[in-house]
């Protein structure tokens, strides 16, 4: 556990710190889109670390903390450490009215006992303090803040936090760079450094290269807490912009055939950059396994997939039987977590692909396991679903149109149209399909119809 770092030189206690915000975390934390545990109670924190980046007793102080938060175990979520967070915690007198957002509360007690403490990524001040420390290379405490030595950051740059994101934040340095801050964090190689850094190395123009990266080193683990890349100005989200041609009712055919040809020359790059593996019968039984294990989990969550349990099981074990019978595939690193919300595009046209950080919920070492390509695809295929029924009324032709731009717009590049595995590609798009039921019942129940649709579909036709 590392001690506070002041600018003096004395050290306080994460544990004094911890416990002097105890009572206002377990309030906010669980209020925040980007909390994991939703529906539990917090019942209390464990410090990782704390840093003191600016001075408590001046006018603005600001704590970087990692934190472990600790809830009552369910069925589904048995007992575990508990999650770790990275917060910013900003420190005042009182809040200007601009911050009243961000409000954690008033401290009653420790040493922050009569301040105001509030998230400081909402404050333009403390989020550049992070950009110098990137700028300069600091090093605080337990915190690294590393950079590529060939890419020059300015200073002067003023940040604005962008309110867009739901299980990370992110904050904007005058249009010039974007600095990405992880919020559940473990320890660990994460896939949102690696990937990008990897396919920088080999000359990667699909994704924006990292210019700058924020990690801890604690007791013998590095957790990678933030990564600064540069920021794509005028870009459009790609979930944005086919509900805007949506709306208008044009076609979004090239766009799905250009994103096609991005994500194959990124899947073409990665396969150069990082090791890939053969899948043969065994290979192929633990990941047909463990998607059987999914959708049983599924169907106990959601009484509404069991008259499919069957037909979806089919989907799964024809991949098996083609294992059994010979067939093998290559697997290599991926997106992870694919969907049009993951592209932008610029304003000369050019897609570029983002987030590699895959599946938050998954453990890592899962996350950077290498995957059949396909299982982005069908990602991305779901997402044009998603989109088409978006609408009303729902324009199905609209997404055909796209899932077959988008998987021509991929053999061009790739040399292999998704299509030609249709096998394949129905286990990987049905056990898309079985995760977003199950998100959906939970979180949206409005949006269930939209995968149970989809489920409908797989479950009783093989892809074409």
């Amino acid at each position: 556990m590392a001690d506070t770092v002041t600018p003096s030189g004395t050290t306080t206690s994460p544990g004094q710190i911890l416990a002097s915000l105890d009572p206002l975390l377990r309030e906010w934390l669980p209020r925040q889109r980007w909390f994991a545990g939703k529906g539990r109670p917090v019942t209390g924190f464990t410090p990782v670390a704390a840093t003191e980046l600016l001075p408590a007793g001046g006018r603005l102080g600001l704590y970087h903390l990692l934190v472990q938060a600790h809830q009552p175990p369910t069925l589904s979520s048995p007992p575990h450490p508990g999650d770790c967070y990275q917060l910013l915690i900003g420190v005042r007198e009182a809040l200007p009215p601009r911050l009243a957002p961000a409000l954690i509360g008033h401290v009653a007690e420790g040493p922050l006992a009569g301040r105001t403490v509030y998230d400081a990524l909402y404050d333009s001040r403390p989020a550049e303090v992070l950009l110098e420390a990137l700028r300069s290379q600091a090093r605080i405490g337990g915190l690294r803040f590393e950079r590529d030595p060939r890419q020059e950051i300015r200073e002067g740059l003023v940040a604005r936090l962008m309110t867009a994101e739901q299980s990370n934040t992110s904050v904007v340095y005058g249009d010039t760079f974007i600095l990405k801050l992880l919020r559940r964090v473990v320890p660990g190689v994460n896939p949102d450094l690696e990937i990008p850094l990897a396919l920088a190395r080999e000359g990667c123009a699909r994704v924006p290269a990292p210019t700058a990266w924020l990690h801890a080193q604690l007791d013998g683990d590095s957790y990678v807490l933030g990564v600064l890349q540069p920021f794509v100005r005028g870009a459009a989200d790609g979930w944005e912009l086919a509900l805007r041609e949506l709306a208008k009712g044009e076609d979004f055919a090239a766009d799905a055939r250009a994103l096609g040809r991005a994500t194959a020359e990124v899947h073409t790059a990665l396969a150069r950059a990082l090791p890939t593996v053969t899948l043969g019968h065994s290979q192929l039984r633990v990941l047909v396994d463990g998607m059987v294990e999914r959708l049983e989990a599924a169907v106990q969550a959601v009484p509404a997939l069991g008259p499919y349990e069957t037909g979806l099981r089919s989907a799964f074990e024809a991949l098996a039987d083609l294992a059994a019978e010979g067939r093998t595939w290559t697997a290599q690193r991926v997106h992870g977590d694919l969907h049009l919300g993951q592209c932008l595009r610029s304003p000369s046209g050019q897609w570029s692909l983002i987030d590699f950080e895959g599946e938050p919920a998954r453990p890592l070492a899962e996350r950077r396991m290498p995957q059949p390509p396909v299982r982005d695809i069908a990602g991305m295929l779901r997402s044009f679903d998603y989109a088409a029924h978006s609408v009303t009324p729902p324009a199905p032709g609209w997404a055909t149109a796209c899932r077959a731009a988008y998987c021509s717009g991929y053999a061009e590049v790739a040399g292999t149209d998704p299509r030609t595995d249709p096998v394949m590609l129905r286990a990987h798009e049905t056990d898309k399909a079985i995760y977003e039921v199950v998100y959906e019942a939970r979180h949206r129940p409005d949006w269930l119809p939209v995968p149970l649709s989809a489920v409908h579909r797989l479950a009783t036709s093989d892809l074409t």
